[in-house]
């Protein structure tokens, strides 16, 4: 006998604000100046956080457990919220110099935000899917929004290998289904753990839409060696679509990376080992790599893929440490990186960004900008007392606790590479510059000023006081029910 679905629309009011911003960018696209759909998307932003703020108290799931607003999609929510209402102040100031000044960048950005919150939300793989794609479509168009040559190439790059991703992603969520029988995180964690719960032969079918699952959500993460695509897209997308992709969107993708590898498929054999050989290679990669960058959008590209690295490293730990260690990760890296490229993208003449020698006496043009980019680069290389030495420590230990020692010293041997790429930037800004003619961006950027002081404020105190968002993302009941059961 049939039932009725459950439907409980309470888990989806902060996903439906943002939806409603996406639908109004649209159609009031016709009738509105850009700026004020701005304005009215920021404040359903906010309207979605209190939302999410409300459901803290009390959690609820609908939809036969398909979509879950537990405190692990909550956090993951809040993060999401807080990285694109940085990524909308900012264009404030930036959108017109870098043409995306128009409604469709609005209504890209906010349908992006939509699919990045279903992520987090899901309770099952087809959720997780649509968000994904919703996501991921929008990406492609944000990232050659431009009209130019560099931002056609980055989006045509990025559609490319993405929609070798999703395909690899699908493949291996159809494997997954057909070895369970279910598409639910819950029914799929209970069949794998249960004994002898699966046929002989499904272990096989598993085992390679785990691999496949894996390999499709390392496209998107930026895992190597699936990170090719990452430098071009970040440096030649406009400023602020990159702060996007490489904040917003890689929370999303681990987020939903947590719910099927840290709850769906916790027990499932030989994904974490071929996992920590991706991280590995990652680390070194990343690493290295951006040591040899002169552009300092690049720079900042490899630096992402370097820090894919130490977040993965949470998803090899339990799920109660490394859930936690992920949560307030994520929020230091979304804070840090997105105050970096709101520098970069008040101050390049061109949306080709400068090289570093060109920051060289930066401190004596733009004394403000100078120390806050300096504060946030060394809270990158993870620097104490700064959030991101707390964010590594935390990503060190969830690895090294759950047995994976040697990942969590070759991650902590190349963090000091990190310390040369991230400060020399950061001490060629304090050097007397003998070359006048250097010059940067002029003018008033009030929205991207208080951008940046809000994420150093954000930086120094998590870094002084972790306990802040730490307390609330720390207790180990919130990520010991990632399937939702």
């Amino acid at each position: 006998m049939l039932t009725a679905p459950e439907v409980n629309m309470t888990p989806l009011v902060p996903i439906l604000l943002v939806l409603l911003g996406a639908i109004s960018s649209t159609v009031l696209g016709f009738f509105l100046p850009r700026r004020t759909l701005t304005l009215i998307n920021l404040g359903l932003l906010v309207a979605s956080l209190v939302s999410m703020a409300v459901l803290w108290a009390n959690p609820v799931a609908a939809f036969g457990g398909g979509l879950l607003a537990d405190h692990a999609a909550l956090s993951m929510g809040m993060i999401i919220v807080v990285g694109s209402l940085m990524t909308l102040l900012i264009s404030l100031d930036t959108a017109w110099r870098a043409r995306v000044s128009f409604p469709e960048f609005d209504a890209l950005l906010m349908y992006a935000i939509t699919g990045c919150l279903l992520i987090a939300f899901s309770g099952d793989l087809i959720v997780m899917l649509i968000g994904l794609e919703i996501m991921s479509l929008s990406g492609y168009v944000l990232a050659t929004l431009q009209d130019s040559r560099r931002a056609e190439e980055a989006g045509l790059k990025y559609f490319l290998l993405g929609s070798a991703g999703s395909a690899i992603l699908i493949y291996g969520l159809a494997l997954v289904y057909g070895a369970t029988g279910s598409f639910n995180y819950g029914v799929i964690a209970e069949k794998i753990g249960t004994v002898n719960a699966l046929v002989p032969t499904n272990t096989g079918i598993l085992v390679a839409g785990a691999l496949l699952l894996l390999a499709g959500f390392a496209f998107k993460v930026a895992l190597a060696p699936f990170h090719q695509w990452t430098p071009d897209v970040y440096s030649g997308a406009p400023t602020s679509v990159s702060l996007f992709l490489s904040t917003v969107v890689k929370v999303a993708a681990f987020a939903g990376m947590l719910r099927v590898f840290g709850g769906a498929l916790a027990d499932a054999p030989m994904w974490a080992s071929v996992l920590q050989i991706l991280v590995a290679a990652t680390l070194v990669i990343g690493n290295f790599a951006a040591l040899y960058q002169t552009n300092f959008k690049r720079l900042m590209a490899y630096s992402a893929i370097a820090h894919t690295g130490f977040l993965a490293m949470c998803i090899l730990g339990t799920p109660e440490m490394g859930g936690a260690a992920l949560a307030y990760y994520l929020l230091i890296y979304t804070v840090t990186t997105a105050a970096v490229l709101a520098i970069i993208a008040a101050l390049q003449r061109s949306e080709k960004g400068f090289d570093i020698g060109d920051m060289r006496g930066l401190f004596y043009r733009q004394p403000a900008y100078a120390v806050a980019l300096a504060l946030c680069l060394a809270s990158l290389a993870g620097l104490p007392p700064l959030a991101g030495f707390f964010g590594k420590l935390m990503a060190f230990q969830a690895a090294f606790n759950n047995g994976y020692r040697w990942l969590a010293v070759l991650a902590a041997l190349t963090s000091v590479a990190s310390l040369v790429y991230y400060l020399k930037p950061a001490m060629l800004m304090f050097m007397p510059d003998r070359t006048p003619a250097r010059e940067y961006a002029h003018g008033v950027r009030p929205a991207t000023t208080f951008t940046v002081g809000a994420a150093i404020a954000a930086t120094v105190l998590l870094g002084l006081l972790p306990n802040l968002w730490y307390g609330l993302v720390g207790r180990p009941d919130i990520w010991q029910r990632l399937t939702g059961q």
